[in-house]
C-alpha cells in the first residue's frame, strides 16, 4: 500500500543515514583526540581503571623525584665518607712513621691534628640540602636516619606509600659524656665470668638501646695474690658492684645514637675496650672482648676456677642528661709525641678506619639500592603507560579505514534518503 501520509522508505533512510552519521562523529572524535575511550560515557569500566592507573603513573613520577633526591644525598654522603677513611688512612701512615724513635714526633702530631680538622671538616661540608649523614648526635627519635619514598602500592585496601630507610653514619669526632648522677642506672644489663673455662659471652640481645642511653663496661678481677694475672690491672670499679660514678668515668662506654641496635652497642665498647687496652698497656691472653653479633665475647688464657674476671655491662638512662659523641671520638684524644702514645694510637686507628670503610659501605650500598629502585619505577611508570595506550588509544589504521568506509556510507545513505523521498511523486500518475 502505498500513502502520502507515511514514507516508510524515508524513515528507515533517515534512521540508517543518523547512524551513520553517528558513528562517523565517534569516528572523527578518535581522531582528534586520539582516544577511543576518552570519557566515561565511551567505555565506563575501561575509562575508571584508566583514570586510576593515570593517577598511578603521576603518583610514580613523584616517586621517581624522590628516589633522585635520595640518591644525591647519600651520594654525597659516600663520597665524604669516602674521603674519610682517605684521610684516616694518611693518619696511620703518621702513626707508623712515629713508631721510629729518630723523628720529630712533635711535628707529626701536628700533622694528625691537621688532618684530624680536615676530617672535621669534610664531615661538617657533607651535606645536600641541608640534610647530613655523618653526623647522628641528636636524642630525637627517627633521626638517625631518613626514608625514602619508593613506591606506591595499590591493592584492594587501598594505595599506601613505602620507603627505603638510610642510616646515618656517624663519623664525627665530638666527645660523648656521661652522667655521673642522676637518671637511670643498671650495674648490670647483662653479664659473664671467666673462670676455668675461660671464654664466655655478655649476651646484649635483650638490652633496651636508645638514644642517648649511656653503657659501660665493668671489669672486676680475683686473684689475690697476682698468680695468674695482676688483679689491680683489671679492676675498673672499687667493688663487685660498679657505681654510676665508676662507669661515667671509665673509658670503656657508649652513648647509643638514634638507630643503634644492641649489635651496634657490643661493636663500639668491644672497640672501646681494644683502645682501653692499648693505652693501659693490658695483655690480650690475659683479658680480652671481641663483638659477636649482639654480644660480647670475653676470652683469657690464664682464669682458673679461682682466679676469675667478672665483666657486667651497665647502663645510664637518657634521662640523666648523657651526650652522643661522634663515632670517631677517639681520634681527638690521638697523641704520638710519646713512644706509649705512639703504640696506642697505632692500636685505635685501624678501629677508626674500619668505622669509616663500613659506613662508605654501607651508604654505597644504599645507593645502589635506590639505583635499582629507580630503574624499577622508571621501566613500570612505562609499563603502566603503555597499558594505559593499550585500554584507551585509537588504532589510527583501523580507524581511519573506518572513517573511509562510513563516507561512502553516508553518500549512499545520502542517495537512499534522495530516493526514497521522490518516492511519492509517482502516485501523481495514478491521477492523470
Amino acid at each position: 500500500m502505498s500513502s502520502i501520509l507515511t514514507n516508510n522508505g524515508a524513515t528507515a533512510a533517515l534512521q540508517t543515514l543518523k547512524n551513520i552519521n553517528k558513528q562517523m562523529g565517534s569516528v572523527q572524535n578518535q581522531i582528534s583526540t586520539g582516544k577511543r575511550v576518552n570519557s566515561a560515557k565511551d567505555n565506563a569500566a575501561v575509562w575508571a581503571i584508566s583514570k586510576a592507573m593515570e593517577s598511578d603513573v603521576a603518583g610514580f613520577k613523584k616517586v621517581s623525584e624522590s628516589l633522585s633526591l635520595g640518591q644525591a644525598t647519600i651520594s654525597v654522603a659516600r663520597q665524604g665518607a669516602e674521603t674519610v677513611t682517605d684521610l684516616l688512612t694518611q693518619v696511620k701512615e703518621k702513626i707508623v712513621a712515629s713508631q721510629e724513635e729518630n723523628v720529630d714526633r712533635a711535628k707529626i702530631q701536628t700533622d694528625i691534628e691537621a688532618l684530624r680538622d680536615q676530617i672535621s671538616a669534610v664531615v661538617d661540608a657533607s651535606q645536600f640540602n641541608g640534610q647530613y649523614m655523618l653526623k647522628n648526635t641528636s636524642t630525637d627519635a627517627n633521626s638517625g636516619g631518613i626514608n625514602v619514598l619508593a613506591s606506591i602500592d595499590r591493592s584492594f585496601d587501598g594505595v599506601t606509600s613505602s620507603d627505603i630507610r638510610v642510616r646515618k653514619q656517624d663519623l664525627g669526632t665530638g666527645a660523648a659524656s656521661v652522667s655521673a648522677s642522676g637518671g637511670t642506672f643498671s650495674a648490670s644489663e647483662a653479664t659473664a665470668t671467666l673462670n676455668g673455662t675461660q671464654t664466655a659471652t655478655v649476651d646484649l640481645s635483650g638490652v633496651t638501646v636508645e638514644a642517648g642511653k649511656a653503657f659501660s663496661v665493668q671489669i672486676f678481677g680475683t686473684d689475690a695474690d697476682d698468680s695468674s694475672f695482676t688483679q689491680a690491672d683489671y679492676r675498673n670499679s672499687a667493688a663487685a658492684a660498679i657505681t654510676q660514678g665508676e662507669a661515667a668515668a671509665t673509658d670503656i662506654t657508649y652513648v647509643a645514637r638514634d638507630g643503634d641496635t644492641a649489635a651496634d652497642v657490643a661493636s663500639a665498647l668491644a672497640n672501646a675496650y681494644a683502645t682501653y687496652a692499648a693505652d693501659n698497656g693490658l695483655d690480650t691472653n690475659d683479658f680480652n672482648m671481641t663483638a659477636s653479633g649482639s654480644g660480647l665475647t670475653v676470652t683469657s688464657g690464664v682464669t682458673t676456677a679461682t682466679d676469675t674476671i667478672a665483666v657486667a655491662v651497665a647502663s645510664i638512662g637518657a634521662d640523666a642528661g648523657n651526650t652522643i659523641g661522634g663515632r670517631l671520638e677517639a681520634l681527638s684524644s690521638i697523641d704520638v709525641s710519646t713512644q706509649a702514645g705512639a703504640d696506642s694510637a697505632l692500636a685505635a686507628i685501624d678501629g677508626l678506619i674500619d668505622t669509616a670503610i663500613d659506613s662508605a659501605a654501607a651508604f654505597g650500598s644504599a645507593e645502589m639500592r635506590l639505583e635499582t629502585q629507580s630503574e624499577f619505577v622508571s621501566g613500570l611508570t612505562d609499563a603502566l603507560k603503555s597499558g594505559i595506550g593499550t585500554l584507551v588509544d585509537a588504532d589510527m589504521e583501523e580507524t581511519s579505514a573506518r572513517l573511509q568506509a562510513l563516507q561512502v556510507q553516508q553518500q549512499l545513505g545520502i542517495q537512499a534518503m534522495s530516493i526514497a523521498n521522490s518516492a511519492p511523486q509517482s502516485l501523481l500518475g495514478l491521477f492523470r
